[in-house]
């Protein structure tokens, strides 16, 4: 989209909504996408902390089973 036609919209939008409505749309889209970054990023936290705790067990069994074998 070029920049004449997002003018477009945005005025279609605003005739349509009024400025107050159209100023509360655009504060909860920008409070959702707030809210997702967040979101992203606990899921993001959780699977690296969870990637971090398999390696540890991983790594602790390839030590065992070395163990074991010598044994």
């Amino acid at each position: 989209m070029g920049p004449t036609e997002i003018i477009v919209i945005l005025f279609v939008l605003l005739v349509l909504f009024g400025s107050k409505k159209l100023q509360e749309m655009a504060r909860g889209f920008g409070e959702a996408t707030k809210d997702l970054k967040q979101a992203k990023n606990e899921i993001t936290s959780a699977i690296s902390e969870t990637e971090q705790e398999l390696k540890k067990t991983v790594k602790a069994t390839n030590v065992k089973n070395k163990n074991d074998k010598h044994a």
